[in-house]
């Protein structure tokens, strides 16, 4: 079946004419239209009509002409806060459900360029703020292991259709661990890269003021699916002056057992206590931590002199400011009803002086450079992805974490914010399932620009656990793990 293979294996199978681009396009739309409605994953799909259209039209190319187009016929779904021409870009917002765009966004460019087939949008909270996949337009997206679970987010309909297979593989953003903490819920892969890698429409005006904490960045069900999805998509861009282009290939580039034996890996656990964590968490990550002991890696539990309240406070700080310079330099909070939490950081960062920044930039600057130096001894540091399971998809967000009661929206996610507010490249990998059958993941953080050997070490790291086997039985035909 399909759903079983590699987006690369289906893209070769196309190319040697073992299948058509209207049979892969066929057997997707027949799983979205089965399993679209229990996730509410896919959101503003085109018309199947026009879809087939399309994959009838990539039948008749010259297929010599497409060997290097890499996701030549794979049909895709966006993250709804990048553009594609004629579609929606809705922001989860009900007033912008007709907000059709008029060009395609860099990465969607890229995708079209490479051959993909753009199918519609993944599901986002409003303006990808939050991390539970909710708005008032599309609903809630569930979780493709328990419906009754949130998938987390902000790309928590990408994680669930690629975990449902509705979609080969998807792209997404992470700013407070937007694909990490729904690949995790997922069991999937997701990837935050060094900012500048996968270039976007920049609002640079507003960029040249602040750090770069949100980033475009992808999920897979394997990292070498990944490596393919990164190949067509990252490289500078004229029209991000922030962009860069990556050192070689994410697919050719390779990690030698023996240079993986070599690797040194701090895990920064709880931070010192610091951090709460559901019961199970911490105990899952050392589990698949001892196991890379066995391999010959060296892991080292850090007592990291690294201080959360500082990484917390900068990061409160910066993110809401960011979020209301964009919001006020748009002018969106007068157009629109904005819900939670949007508004909440809106509220948040319009109280915030010249002072407050400045404060928040040095704490972010002492960061940088107590990390610089465990990376002295270090290739990569370890952390849980998030601090709870899937919680229940009614909720707002999380109240508690182990009786503890939280006192921001956001504070059961404060275990991602250290990659993101120090712009450093961190991948979530599957760390298996707890009692009830919920996955988790855990944050391989590497050296600012380190992406091709983040990535590199966690196509390793899927030979050793293989927990990508491991699919959901209320869509595919399996046991529970």
């Amino acid at each position: 079946m399909l759903e079983d293979l590699s987006a690369e294996k289906i893209v070769s199978q196309i190319l040697l004419k073992q299948i058509t681009v209207e049979e892969v396009v066929t057997h997707f739309l027949e799983r979205i239209n089965k399993f679209n409605d229990s996730l509410k994953a896919i959101v503003s799909l085109k018309d199947e009509k026009i879809i087939r259209e399309e994959a009838k039209n990539k039948k008749l190319q010259k297929i010599n002409e497409y060997q290097e187009k890499l996701l030549f016929g794979l049909p895709l779904a966006v993250k709804d806060l990048f553009d594609v021409k004629g579609l929606p870009t809705s922001y989860g917002l009900p007033e912008f459900k007709n907000n059709l765009a008029t060009k395609n966004s860099i990465i969607v460019e890229r995708l079209i360029n490479h051959g993909a087939i753009i199918i519609g949008k993944t599901n986002t909270p409003e303006l990808g703020v939050g991390s539970h996949t909710t708005n008032k337009l599309f609903g809630v997206t569930a979780n493709a292991y328990d419906t009754n679970k949130s998938a987390g987010g902000s790309s928590g309909g990408a994680a669930s259709a690629v975990a449902a297979s509705l979609i080969p593989f998807a792209d997404g953003s992470d700013m407070m661990g937007s694909c990490r903490n729904p690949a995790a819920y997922a069991n999937l892969y997701g990837f935050r890269p060094t900012p500048g890698l996968i270039p976007e429409n920049r609002n640079v005006k507003t960029g040249n003021k602040l750090p770069l904490l949100s980033t475009p960045g992808c999920l897979a069900r394997t990292p070498n699916e990944m490596a393919l999805l990164l190949d067509a998509i990252t490289g500078k861009h004229a029209s991000d002056p922030f962009s860069f282009d990556a050192l070689s290939s994410f697919r050719e580039n390779q990690m030698s057992d023996d240079e993986f034996s070599k690797l040194k890996i701090g895990w920064l656990s709880d931070m010192n206590g610091h951090y709460e964590f559901e019961a199970g968490i911490i105990d899952m990550c050392e589990k698949v931590l001892h196991g890379l002991e066995t391999n010959k890696l060296q892991v080292e539990h850090l007592k990291s002199q690294i201080s959360p309240t500082d990484l917390w406070d900068s990061w409160t700080t910066l993110r809401a400011k960011n979020i209301f310079d964009e919001l006020s330099e748009i002018n969106l909070i007068n157009q629109v009803s904005l819900g939670f939490p949007v508004r909440w950081e809106y509220q948040k960062g319009e109280k915030i002086k010249f002072d407050d920044t400045e404060l928040a930039l040095v704490q972010r600057k002492k960061g940088m450079d107590q990390v610089e130096k465990l990376f002295k001894n270090f290739d990569f540091l370890v952390m849980p992805s998030a601090q709870i399971f899937p919680f229940k998809k009614e909720l707002k967000y999380p109240e508690k974490i182990s009786g503890h009661t939280l006192d921001t929206y956001h504070r059961w996610m404060e275990v991602v914010i250290l990659a993101s507010l120090l712009g450093l490249p961190a991948i979530s990998v599957p760390v298996g399932f707890n009692q009830n059958g919920l996955p988790m993941g855990m944050q391989i953080i590497g050296k600012k620009g380190d992406d091709l050997k983040v990535v590199a070490f966690a196509k390793k790291y899927e030979e050793i656990f293989t927990f990508s086997q491991n699919r959901p039985i209320n869509f595919f035909n399996l046991k529970a793990p």
